[in-house]
């Protein structure tokens, strides 16, 4: 298979799982015309606002690995976009990053209010654990707790909320190469390391295999979000649908800043080059995980 064609089937592929993802989206989120009904709207609001899937992807590829069925796979897979997006929403709270566009469109604060950006975000947050523990996402109650357990780590304090803690402190103040990693590893990569081993959980794969999946999420975040610091620093912000060159007008810390535009690109070639390899031990079936690995370093938003 050629470069491009690998490419066209990793899009063709993503697509795919956007329309299932969201399909299974609408039946877990559905509308309320009780009095709750604002709450519900803006939920949908945000999780239909756009998005690349890009971790509901990595879900329902690492779960093709290990021949998982559609439905547990979809579960999990949403569940992850749940607290993806309740993140995001939080993100842009005036009390945290204080932007205005999400996707090209207003945030959630923008768009209602503040509390019911807030109480939206809670119940996403909230949603993705109601998912995974019913038993529709899988029959062993144990593969759910499992579940459930992980996502936990990955979301809190010790994953994305101690990351975003950590980064919010980090305004204003100087950064090594090793605190910048741990900041970015605990903040974007936990949730990638999570989508990456869920796939695993579900089919009951073996220690080497989950070891060989969380050594792949772990480049594969820390190459996303190199990518994620150049878009901020050299990209367009109408393409991107949100405001650039943020982190530096903030005086963050960020991989550009420690290493240079040159230097930061080829660490993020350098990481998604160590991602590829730690998918040997799953021949041809990781190929659509190895295009992943590819896609983020070159995306344009």
């Amino acid at each position: 298979m050629t470069r491009s064609d690998a490419a066209q089937s990793f899009e063709e592929a993503m697509a795919e799982v956007v329309a299932k993802v969201e399909e299974a989206i609408d039946r877990f989120l559905p509308r309320t015309d009780g009095p709750e009904g604002q709450l519900f709207e803006a939920m949908r609001y945000a999780v239909f606002s756009g998005g690349k899937r890009f971790r509901p992807f990595l879900v329902c590829e690492s779960a093709r690995l290990f021949g998982v069925g559609s439905q547990s796979a979809l579960r999990a897979a949403v569940a992850i976009e749940c607290v993806h997006i309740y993140s995001l929403i939080h993100d842009d709270l005036p009390c945290m990053d204080d932007d205005d566009l999400r996707h090209g469109q207003p945030t959630v604060h923008r768009k209602f209010d503040e509390a019911t950006a807030v109480l939206a975000g809670d119940a996403l947050l909230t949603l993705a654990f109601e998912l995974l523990s019913g038993v529709d996402t899988h029959e062993d109650a144990r593969v759910r707790l499992d579940l459930v357990r992980r996502l936990a780590e990955a979301a809190g304090g010790h994953g994305m909320v101690g990351g975003q803690t950590i980064d919010l402190a980090s305004e204003g103040v100087t950064l090594d190469i090793g605190s910048i990693t741990r900041l970015q590893r605990l903040k974007t990569g936990a949730l990638i390391a999570f989508a990456c081993e869920a796939g695993g959980v579900l089919g009951h794969a073996s220690p080497e295999a989950l070891h060989a999946l969380h050594a792949y999420a772990h480049d594969l975040g820390l190459a996303y979000q190199i990518a994620d610091d150049l878009l901020d620093a050299e990209g367009d912000a109408e393409l991107m649908g949100k405001a650039a060159r943020k982190d530096a007008e903030a005086g963050k810390a960020t991989f550009v800043s420690i290493l240079g535009l040159d230097r930061a690109r080829d660490q993020a070639r350098l990481l998604s080059d160590q991602a590829i390899q730690h998918l040997d031990l799953f021949d041809e079936k990781a190929d659509l995980l190895r295009e992943a690995a590819r896609f983020v370093i070159n995306r344009r938003n």
